[in-house]
């Protein structure tokens, strides 16, 4: 049975050149993350784009950044870029909270994109409600039952927020957020598997002519260091519109599993009436540091609202 379109095209930029004259390779950061400096915050505010891709009318964004899980370092950089875009661009209102009340319906129907910003869940539950719902001394009065039933609704909540016709962005470690769940990761496109250690990583373009992708058009692969990302369970419909996927030639994977399929890290695709936006890259402050990847991001973030209208069905 021939293989579909898109993965033929993503094989053959794999195996292409292995060495690219032209390419934006970021400085490989050693240090320990530390949190937003005023100097890291002055090198965003200059990378990022003055003036949006599409002209579009303000919009109000929820950045939603409680983790239960693993700790990443670079979550409070993630609120600070999106703080920096919306205001350097004009185009949005920044709101970020930690409080998983702001996802009730009520709250949400005042937001037109919600960010789910690196919210890692615990262990093998992958439940971050249910993580928050236990040790938060605010539900301490609850029952199991109770709890259940309060993070079912959280999650019915945000499917309906993002079917019902607004935006979703997920970035990098945020789909363990509920990994379990069938309905969450149908909306996002994929369950988080395992990643391979930090390292350099070659992040390539799937189809240059795709506007949403038009940052990183004529600069050669994006190198950076990050997390080299791998997803399971949806992820294997491919049922999303992919954007870049990661060269894998000489990747270091101690597990052998990350060249047995096509390794996506960013797409787009339709969910209900709304919209999602899928950015793996990155684990590091140092990648936001880079103009080609914040104007993704923007444009990114206006396709979740609805603003940049692209071609987002299923190769």
């Amino acid at each position: 049975m021939p293989k579909p379109l898109h993965t033929v095209v993503a094989l053959m930029l794999i195996a292409a050149l292995s060495s690219v004259a032209l390419a934006e390779k970021l400085p490989y950061a050693k240090s320990n993350i530390v949190p937003p400096t005023p100097e890291w915050m002055a090198k965003v505010e200059k990378a990022a784009p003055a003036k949006p891709t599409v002209a579009a009318p303000k919009r109000k964004i929820l950045v939603f950044s409680l983790l239960t899980g693993y700790d990443h370092k670079v979550t409070p950089h993630v609120d600070r870029v999106f703080e920096i875009l919306g205001k350097k661009s004009g185009l949005f209102d920044v709101t970020v909270t930690r409080n998983i009340e702001k996802l009730m319906p009520e709250s949400l129907a005042g937001y037109d994109v919600l960010v789910l910003n690196n919210n890692c869940s615990k262990g093998d539950r992958r439940n971050l409600f249910l993580d928050e719902l236990e040790r938060n001394p605010k539900y301490k009065g609850l029952s199991d039952k109770q709890r259940q039933a309060r993070s079912d609704e959280l999650e019915k909540s945000l499917l309906d927020f993002v079917s019902g016709g607004k935006g979703l962005v997920v970035v990098h470690g945020a789909p363990t957020m509920l990994n379990n769940s069938p309905g969450f990761t149908e909306m996002v496109g994929a369950a988080f598997d395992y990643h391979p250690p930090n390292q350099y990583v070659t992040v390539r373009t799937v189809d240059d002519k795709h506007p949403l992708v038009a940052a990183f058009v004529g600069k050669g692969p994006f190198i950076h260091r990050d997390e080299p990302y791998c997803f399971k369970g949806t992820y294997d419909k491919l049922n999303f519109r992919p954007l870049l996927l990661m060269d894998i030639k000489d990747m270091k994977d101690p597990k052998g599993q990350v060249g047995k399929i096509v390794r996506y890290v960013a797409w787009i695709k339709p969910y209900g009436k709304g919209r999602v936006f899928y950015c793996s890259p990155s684990h590091f402050p140092e990648s936001y540091e880079s103009p080609t990847l914040l104007r993704f991001i923007l444009d990114g973030t206006q396709y979740a609202a609805g603003d940049f209208k692209c071609d987002d069905s299923t190769p």
